[in-house]
């Protein structure tokens, strides 16, 4: 089985960063996709940005583009979620999932719904 897992989260102040890692272990094949999510108290699961393996592509959400910034580290089995400039919206439990796909990043390639495997979360606060 694919199994992903969560870190960097935390508790930060307004203005501030957190770098958070989805690393993934277990057999996948070449071509998938890391997909980064948050959830609020209240509101709907939100697509954060996601990356292709397979072709490079990379979508990011209009709500946190300029401020998000979603990259693959040196070990491909871990993605980073660079998060800069927070606020208190972005306080949500963030969680990392895996999809099967040759296509191009998208909105719709990126959905919650079309996820394979998702990690546990980790929680992100905000404060102000």
């Amino acid at each position: 089985d694919v199994q992903l897992v969560e870190s960097g989260g935390g508790s930060v102040q307004a203005g501030g960063s957190l770098r958070l890692s989805c690393t993934t272990s277990g057999y996948i094949i070449d071509d998938y996709a890391i997909a980064w999510f948050r959830q609020a108290p209240g509101k709907e699961r939100e697509t954060i940005s996601c990356i292709s393996h397979s072709d490079g592509s990379i979508y990011t959400a209009p709500s946190v583009k300029g401020r998000f910034s979603i990259s693959s580290g040196d070990a491909k089995n871990t993605v980073y979620l660079q998060m800069d400039t927070l606020t208190s919206d972005d306080t949500a439990v963030y969680y990392c999932a895996a999809v099967a796909t040759i296509a191009t990043m998208s909105a719709n390639v990126c959905s919650h719904n079309g996820m394979d495997y998702w990690g546990k979360g980790t929680l992100v606060t905000v404060s102000s």
